[in-house]
C-alpha cells in the first residue's frame, strides 16, 4: 500500500508535536524552517536533495 502525503504536511505535524509536546517555542520552529530555505539556495542544496532521494529511496525499497 502507498500513501502519498506532502512533506510539508509531515513537517508541520512534527512542529506541531514539538510545540504541545516537547515545549519548543514556536519562534525556533519559524527560524529552523527559514534557516531550511536559505540552506536550499546554497552550494549545498544539490547534495541535500541527493541525500533526501536516497533516503526516500530506501524507506520505499525502492533503492538504485
Amino acid at each position: 500500500m502507498t500513501v502519498s502525503l506532502p512533506l510539508v504536511l509531515i513537517l508541520g505535524f512534527f512542529a506541531w508535536g514539538a510545540i504541545k509536546f516537547l515545549g519548543v517555542r514556536p519562534w525556533i520552529v519559524v527560524l529552523i524552517a527559514l534557516f531550511g530555505f536559505w540552506l536550499s539556495h546554497t552550494f549545498l542544496a544539490p547534495a541535500i536533495e541527493s541525500g533526501t532521494r536516497s533516503g526516500v529511496g530506501v524507506v520505499n525499497g525502492s533503492h538504485d
